[in-house]
């Protein structure tokens, strides 16, 4: 697939997946043999572990779960992305209790596809900042 190809997949996954939760788009865009190089230590590297983060995580500490792309960048196989994924903090988010703030976690993401599906993620996010805020009020 072409590098603009593989952008518009990657831009499906985040309104699609992560925005809106939709599992049969995950399993679509999911290779069987995922890797996510970014998975905390000790956790599943797995694509499940990667849908638990959007389901079980984000998804029921933030409502109004949206996210924005602010760059996106392919070549060969791979697609960069800087994202911003946002939503107001209305349930429980690893530990933290819900503060009703607008909440924002900054994200870069490396992706490698084949196929038109995720085989590799790699990517840094300010999440721990994010909660680090939150405790602080």
């Amino acid at each position: 697939m072409s590098p603009e190809m593989n952008k518009a997949v990657v831009r499906r996954f985040n309104a699609e997946v992560i925005a809106q939760g939709d599992r049969t788009v995950f399993e679509a865009l999911m290779a069987p043999d995922f890797v996510n190089h970014a998975a905390p230590p000790g956790a599943p590297t797995g694509a499940e572990g990667m849908w638990n983060t959007f389901q079980n995580v984000l998804r029921p500490a933030l409502s109004d779960l949206q996210v924005i792309i602010h760059d996106q960048l392919g070549e060969g196989d791979k697609v960069t992305t800087r994202k911003t994924v946002t939503g107001v903090h209305t349930g429980p988010l690893m530990g933290v209790a819900a503060t009703g703030k607008t909440v924002t976690i900054e994200v870069i993401d490396i992706i490698r596809l084949e196929g038109g599906r995720y085989v590799e993620h790699w990517g840094l996010n300010t999440l721990q900042a994010t909660l680090d805020q939150l405790k602080r009020g």
